[in-house]
């Protein structure tokens, strides 16, 4: 099965992949009402890194440039990896395998108007690294996130190793 995998689909997949997962992120927050906590905001940032390099390691492998594309998918993979390492440290947090970050909470954006401040502090909730606030099969946002970075870095990888395999063909 693999021997008929061709690297531009793999690279393909691997962008609306992360598309979806970053895109459900959003969801949760925006119509579901669920607000990041500072550490969860941290793993979305590898999403927005890693993707420009995918798109251009799609570019560069349509050209013949693999060793572009390659560069770039192992770039990409080691960014999910790390964005897999954030998802499985906050989850670790929330399961009280060790203690999460000091600094944790919030979401909020700055206030310049002190009246405003007062009043948002009425309906302000913190929110905290340390607490899932949501968890779907045992897994919380955060285990979840480890779980889809870690297959997006495998994924990327493959990529990878299918534009040396392939020489540049597509």
């Amino acid at each position: 099965m693999l021997r008929n995998l061709k690297p531009l689909h793999v690279i393909a997949l691997l962008f609306v992949a992360a598309m979806a997962v970053i895109g459900t992120a959003w969801g949760f927050q925006l119509i579901g009402g669920y607000v990041p906590c500072k550490l969860c905001l941290q793993q979305r940032i590898p999403y927005y890194v890693a993707m420009p390099f995918m798109a251009f390691a799609f570019v560069m492998q349509r050209q013949g440039k693999s060793m572009m594309a390659l560069s770039c998918l192992v770039f990409v993979g080691i960014v999910f990896a790390y964005g897999s390492g954030l998802g499985a440290y906050q989850a670790g947090a929330e399961w009280d395998f060790w203690a999460g970050p000091n600094d944790c909470g919030g979401g909020s954006g700055p206030t310049t108007n002190v009246a405003d401040m007062l009043s948002g502090l009425k309906s302000v909730r913190i929110v905290s690294c340390t607490e899932a606030s949501w968890r779907l099969l045992g897994l919380s946002f955060a285990g979840w996130n480890a779980v889809a970075s870690f297959g997006l870095a495998l994924l990327a990888l493959l990529a990878g190793a299918l534009c040396v395999r392939r020489k540049g063909r597509s």
